[in-house]
């Protein structure tokens, strides 16, 4: 069974269970209903087609928000392709298909992986799903009040199994990092390093700290109150906005996406030319610290200059690779050009 790992959200899902996590197996169902009556932009069906890039040398990170994108680093990249938007439910059902892979978040856990005595652990919490944003009602700052761990949530489920069922054009999400391993495997490709990352994302301008217009981004007060005046209040589809200079759609917003980099806080300046991030050995994630987190990118729909003002290029943040999130999916790299799937 693939390790599932709970550093990232385990106090959070472990407060939360404690407190009610009886019947949030339905809590998906009434947002969804929401976001679906919001839904008033043109989302125009985009090609899967990956865009060849030319290395290059570009300006990586951003030092006015918050310290761990820097410092700003000349950095080098050779040419490679990328998916011009992210992993769709689409893409990830055909590789389900034709392999039968069964995610992560669609297996039991293990209950060896709380650390703690088997009868102080919720029932809930050791049956197969994962953790899905639930806006509370009221202003908040704690973790616990908006995120829920959902029995039965799953990429084909994503607000649990009361809700509705994955839109085919919308970014997969729920995936731990050995699912999107595995669907990187099968389709001939790799999840990309954070300098190919920002530099496809960066389009050769320098990341700056304003929330897009062109993006999938949180307008009103996170996390309780979202005017949706971009046409979601939740996860969009591919193709929604318009895509950057380089041709690539959500590299912002949207979905935060995974990258292959072990995550530590700012950026080695020495380490310039094709980086790779630091070795696991050297990975370290002050909210995280138990299990060496992946870099992920480019912020998500929860985003908010309240809160979250990472819809920007230089934006990062470690993320737990051993679980899934409702806000959190990844686009494929490739050395060779891609074979047609």
């Amino acid at each position: 069974m693939p390790r599932r790992t709970f550093t990232l959200f385990g106090a959070l899902l472990t407060a939360a269970s404690l407190a009610a996590l009886t019947g949030c197996g339905g809590e998906g169902a009434p947002q969804a209903k929401e976001e679906a009556a919001a839904h008033a932009r043109a989302c125009p069906r985009i090609a899967d087609t990956p865009v060849r890039l030319a290395g290059g040398t570009f300006e990586m990170g951003e030092e006015d928000v918050y310290d761990e994108e820097g410092p700003v680093r000349t950095t080098t990249v050779h040419g490679f392709w990328i998916d011009p938007h992210e992993v769709t439910n689409r893409q990830f059902a055909a590789f389900v298909a034709a392999t039968h892979y069964v995610t992560v978040a669609e297996k039991p856990v293990d209950p060896k992986q709380f650390n703690v005595p088997a009868d102080r652990i919720p029932p809930d919490m050791l049956k197969p799903g994962s953790a899905v944003f639930t806006p509370p009602d009221f202003p908040s700052n704690r973790y616990t009040d908006w995120w829920k761990y959902v029995p039965g949530a799953s990429w084909k489920k994503p607000y649990g199994p009361n809700g509705p069922g994955a839109v085919p054009d919308e970014p997969v999400v729920h995936l731990a990092w050995d699912d999107m391993v595995a669907y990187a495997r099968w389709a001939g490709g790799r999840i990309p390093t954070e300098a190919e990352w920002e530099y496809a994302a960066s389009a050769g301008q320098r990341s700056k700290n304003v929330q897009p217009e062109e993006a999938n981004s949180w307008q009103g007060a996170f996390p309780n109150y979202n005017a949706g005046t971009d046409g979601f209040k939740g996860v969009a589809p591919v193709g929604c906005y318009k895509p950057n200079a380089n041709g690539l759609y959500d590299m912002v917003g949207n979905v935060w996406e995974v990258t292959s980099d072990f995550f530590r806080p700012g950026h080695d300046p020495k380490d310039s030319d094709d980086p790779k991030g630091p070795d696991e050995g050297s990975a370290y994630d002050p909210f995280s610290a138990d299990v060496p987190s992946r870099t992920v990118k480019g912020g998500s729909y929860l985003c908010a200059p309240n809160y979250c003002q990472r819809y920007r290029p230089a934006s990062r943040q470690g993320r737990d690779p051993g679980m899934g999130t409702s806000n959190v999916g990844f686009r494929l790299v490739y050395d060779t050009p891609p074979r047609p799937r």
